[in-house]
């Protein structure tokens, strides 16, 4: 299955779920922002599977002073 994660073509297991996804990235639910398809995705949302062909944009939260 494929979706385009962060504008990059990426090949995905069925069933994968967005909190999956950022796991594969090696990332932080926690320090994301997720965007499915144009619209922000809640964290408590982040169990939902994502389908064929899915736009994802995954933004990190950099912190600085």
């Amino acid at each position: 299955m494929k979706i385009k994660a962060n504008g990059h073509e990426q090949e995905i297991s069925p069933g994968t779920t967005i909190a999956g996804l950022i796991a594969q990235h090696k990332l932080t639910p926690d320090k994301v922002a997720i965007e499915l398809n144009k619209r922000l995705v809640r964290a408590v949302k982040y169990d939902m599977v994502l389908n064929d062909g899915d736009e994802v944009e995954i933004v990190t939260f950099v912190g600085g002073g």
